[in-house]
């Protein structure tokens, strides 16, 4: 009798969880995505210039994304010319395009954001903001997914203040 008592007592103490518990667990690794990233095509009219071919040899082989390092990723046949991806494999991939026509959006009074000195106009949605290039003699974009953070497009943004001059006018 004092065994089943032991046995039940035992189980109410470290067997049973509620829902409080279930909730904080974490939640399963997302499955690895393999294979090369495929990119739709976009109009990419500049993408065969001298801007965009100084911009894709200089692209650093891995990003920061908090502690997450997204490491440069081969692009599916065919690939769009002037075109960069990164991935940690659970994630949607950053992507880079250059060579792209102006934006839409970008307007005489659009506003822009600054980051390390170069002008980016961003467009969001609920899964990824896309950040154009305003201030260069190229139109870049950047598409950083919702779950990233900030240190790509930091990172992007040091190597453009690095290789592409501002616009004159």
């Amino acid at each position: 009798m004092l065994l089943v008592a032991g046995v039940i007592i035992a189980g109410l103490l470290f067997g049973s969880t509620d829902d409080r518990t279930a909730q904080q667990a974490p939640p399963p690794s997302s499955p690895l995505r393999t294979g090369p990233v495929a990119l739709v095509p976009v109009p990419a009219p500049a993408a065969g210039s001298a801007d965009c071919a100084t911009l894709i040899q200089n692209v650093p082989a891995t990003l920061k994304s908090g502690s997450t390092v997204l490491t440069k990723a081969a692009l599916a046949e065919p690939a769009p010319p002037a075109s960069v991806a990164w991935t940690d494999q659970r994630s949607d991939p950053v992507v880079l395009r250059c060579g792209l026509d102006k934006p839409a959006e970008l307007t005489a009074t659009t506003p822009l954001r600054a980051i390390d000195g170069v002008s980016w106009l961003p467009v969001e949605n609920e899964l990824a903001t896309t950040w154009y290039l305003a201030d260069r003699s190229v139109y870049v974009a950047l598409t950083v997914p919702a779950s990233t953070g900030t240190g790509p497009l930091q990172d992007i943004s040091t190597l453009i203040t690095r290789t592409l001059p501002k616009k004159t006018s």
